[in-house]
C-alpha cells in the first residue's frame, strides 16, 4: 500500500523550535528545511539541528524529510553526507530541489546508495523531487522515471514563476486579468508524468497562510485535479490539506454502490447499465477503485 502524502508540512531546519512543533502538527510528512528557508551563514549549522530532531523527537507515523539545496550549490553534497551519516535510519525521505533532469536524480540516488551499503542501512532512504524549474517541467516525464526511490513529484509554482518569468505576485497568481487557471497546464504535466511514473504527485504551496479560505480553495482544485496532497508552511494548513485529500463518507459510500452494482450487472452479462439517471461502464468502476484506495491510505 502507498504512503499517503495529503499534506507535506515545511520548516525551517534552522529552528529547533519550529521543529518540535511541526513534529506534533499531524502532517503526514514534514520537511526540515536546508534550502530556501535557512541564511546561506546558518546551512551548515542547521544540519546538525536536522539530524538532533529527526533522530530525537517523536514522529509518531510522520515521514520525516529534509528538503536538501540544489544540486548546483556548495552545500547539497554536505547536505546528503551528513543527514544521512547522521540520521541513519531516522531520515526516511529527501526533497531534492530544482530538479532539471533524470540525471539530476540518478546523482542523488547513486550517492544515497553509496552511503547505505557503508553505513550498513537496511531500508532505502526515498525521494521526493521538485519541478520548479523550466527545464524540469520540459524533463518532468523522465524525471518521474528515473529512480525507483522516487515517491512523488512536486509542483513548485515560486521557482517555476521565476524560471519562466511570469509575472506574478507573493501568492504565484498573475498581476494581471488571465482567463481561466494560470498554472493549470503546468500542473497537469507535473501530474501526467507522476501518473505515468506510478508515484504521488503533491501541489505547491501557498504563501498567504493566514488565507485559510484560499488554501482550501487552491487544494480543493488540485485535490478535484487529481494531486494526492498539498505543501503546508503552516501548521494551520495541515487539518485543510489532511481533510481535502480524503475522500468524503458520501464519496465513500457511493464508490461501494457503484461497484456492487457493477458487478452485479456484470455477473448477469451486461458491461454497462444505467444508474440513477446515468450510464455507468468500466471507466467509472476504475474511478470508484480509485476513491476507495485513497480511503484506504488515509
Amino acid at each position: 500500500m502507498n504512503i499517503v502524502r495529503r499534506s507535506e508540512l515545511a520548516t525551517p531546519a534552522s529552528s529547533e523550535h519550529m521543529c518540535a512543533k511541526a513534529a506534533g502538527a499531524g502532517a503526514d510528512l514534514v520537511f526540515l528545511d536546508l534550502e530556501d528557508a535557512c541564511a546561506p551563514n546558518m546551512k551548515a549549522a542547521a544540519r546538525d539541528i536536522a539530524i538532533r530532531a529527526l533522530t530525537g523527537l517523536d514522529w509518531g507515523a510522520t515521514l520525516r524529510a529534509v528538503r536538501i539545496n540544489g544540486l548546483d550549490t556548495a552545500w547539497c553534497h554536505g547536505d546528503i553526507i551528513e543527514l544521512v551519516t547522521g540520521a541513519g535510519a531516522a531520515l526516511d525521505v529527501l526533497i531534492v530541489p530544482k530538479v532539471r533532469s533524470a540525471r539530476d536524480v540518478w546523482w542523488v540516488d547513486v550517492l544515497l546508495t553509496q552511503l547505505e551499503t557503508k553505513l550498513g542501512l537496511v531500508r532505502p532512504i526515498a525521494l521526493e523531487v521538485l519541478i520548479e524549474e523550466a527545464a524540469g517541467l520540459a524533463n518532468a516525464q523522465w524525471i518521474a522515471r528515473a529512480s525507483p526511490r522516487l515517491r512523488a513529484l512536486i509542483f513548485g509554482a515560486g521557482d517555476l514563476s521565476a524560471s519562466l518569468h511570469a509575472r506574478v505576485d507573493g501568492n504565484f497568481d498573475p498581476l494581471g486579468d488571465y482567463p481561466g487557471d494560470f498554472w493549470h497546464f503546468a500542473r497537469v504535466q507535473v501530474l501526467a508524468a507522476a501518473r505515468a511514473a506510478g508515484i504521488a504527485a503533491i501541489d505547491a504551496p501557498y504563501p498567504a497562510y493566514q488565507d485559510t479560505a484560499g488554501y482550501r480553495r487552491a487544494a480543493s482544485h488540485a485535490s478535484l485535479l487529481g494531486f494526492d496532497g498539498k505543501w503546508a508552511i503552516h501548521p494551520a494548513q495541515v487539518p485543510i490539506a489532511n481533510e481535502v485529500f480524503s475522500p468524503s463518507a458520501t464519496e465513500i459510500a457511493q464508490a461501494r454502490e457503484a461497484i456492487a452494482t457493477y458487478r452485479a450487472a456484470e455477473a448477469d452479462g451486461v458491461g454497462a447499465l444505467g444508474r440513477n439517471g446515468r450510464l455507468v461502464d468500466a471507466a467509472h468502476l476504475r474511478l470508484a477503485a480509485n476513491v476507495l484506495n485513497r480511503a484506504g491510505e488515509a
